[in-house]
């Protein structure tokens, strides 16, 4: 008995050693060319008046892919500059595994709702964001996003309908959504992808907007201004370089000539794809560029002393782990263990007046409606 469990004891080992070797073959190696220093910014008291709010969301970023970026530029990210963290749980009203849809929903309205709905509740009710609040008040309002304007989370804060893949419509809704800031691409969901022959680029110019197609256009135009800058999505990361944060600043410097202050939405859009595609080189690109958009954020902000800062992340996407890699050299292996949404939860971060209210752990419509609670 004894020479048998020890030949089990044996085979144990070896599977295990053969599991540990598979895993190892399996790992993907990533390290990025470059480097960046991050921001140095000094936080206004908290108790400053709240006149601008700024909400970033990261699609598909959990704590997994932060600490994955945090390695790659060699221990230190923008994301380390916030004082104040919290957890948001993602589930939404019909799906213990929520979509962009209804994850962004939940942020923008504070309400959560049901599977692919953008905008309405669970009943298909028409919901009003964040930005119509703001608007309500008199505030300006921008939306600036990596990815087309038919995706599910610029439409979560602009448009209205019970399934985000009715793309028409969803674009049409831009013509009446009020906001003064607007840039992503999606030229084609305008134009060419439509079954219905309307442009309604040429639409929203009729309605009083400057459509910008390029970014020499958008960086010359005043408010309202849509800048259309691709046919579908942004160029990734490593091929756009600084468009992204260009266009974020612009909108900052634009908006901040309201008398009333304003409400943005910043979204790093292009993570979750790449996440579902097991992609870890572009997602984390994509996650690097985010980081490097919250440190120009972050840097207004310090200057203007009354804007608050909300990071966080609609769901989490691609089961990611990180196993391996190298501090000082940035470098990871990771090892994905899906390419769908997950219910894990996701990470909030605040800074600036009013962030010591951002901690705990709340449900996605809680920190909506906390967000929306500073906008008045």
């Amino acid at each position: 008995m004894r020479r048998f469990a020890g030949l089990v004891v044996l085979a144990a080992i070896v599977a295990v050693g053969c599991k540990e070797k598979e895993q190892e073959t399996a790992l993907q190696y990533y390290q990025t060319p470059h480097t960046y220093d991050v921001a140095q910014v000094q936080m206004p008291p908290l108790d400053n008046e709240v006149r601008n709010v700024i909400i970033m969301i990261g699609d598909g970023m959990g704590l997994e892919q932060v600490s994955c970026a945090w390695v790659l530029n060699k221990g230190k990210l923008n994301f380390d500059s916030f004082p104040y963290v919290g957890i948001s749980r993602t589930w939404c009203t019909n799906a213990l595994i929520t979509d962009s849809g209804a994850g962004g929903t939940a942020i923008a309205v504070g309400q959560k709702t049901a599977y692919s709905h953008v905008g309405t509740a669970a009943d298909s009710t028409d919901l009003a964001s964040v930005l119509v609040k703001a608007q309500q008040l008199g505030k300006k309002t921008g939306c600036v996003v990596t990815c087309h304007f038919a995706d599910a989370t610029p439409c979560d804060f602009c448009c209205h309908n019970e399934y985000r893949y009715n793309q028409e419509d969803l674009i049409a809704d831009y013509l009446d959504c009020g906001v003064d800031y607007l840039s992503g691409g999606g030229l084609d969901w305008f134009t060419t992808k439509r079954t219905d022959g309307r442009d309604i680029s040429k639409e929203m110019a009729a309605k009083g907007y400057n459509v910008a197609l390029t970014e020499e256009e958008l960086m010359k135009a005043g408010l309202p201004v849509i800048g259309i800058l691709a046919p579908d999505n942004l160029p990734v990361a490593q091929e756009r370089g600084d468009l992204y944060r260009r266009t974020v600043t612009r909108g900052l410097d634009l908006l901040r000539e309201g008398e009333n202050g304003f409400v943005m939405m910043l979204e790093g859009s292009c993570i979750d794809d790449w996440l579902h595609g097991n992609d870890i080189a572009r997602a984390m690109e994509e996650l690097l560029d985010f980081d490097r958009t919250i440190g120009d954020v972050l840097q207004w902000a310090a200057k203007d002393g009354h804007t608050l800062v909300v990071v966080t992340a609609d769901h989490n996407t691609g089961a990611l782990t990180l196993q391996d890699g190298d501090l000082e050299q940035g470098l990871i292996g990771v090892n994905f263990a899906s390419e769908g949404h997950n219910g894990i939860a996701v990470p909030v971060y605040a800074w600036g007046p009013g962030s010591d209210k951002f901690t705990g752990i709340r449900e996605n419509a809680e920190w909506g409606q906390l967000i929306a609670s500073f906008v008045k």
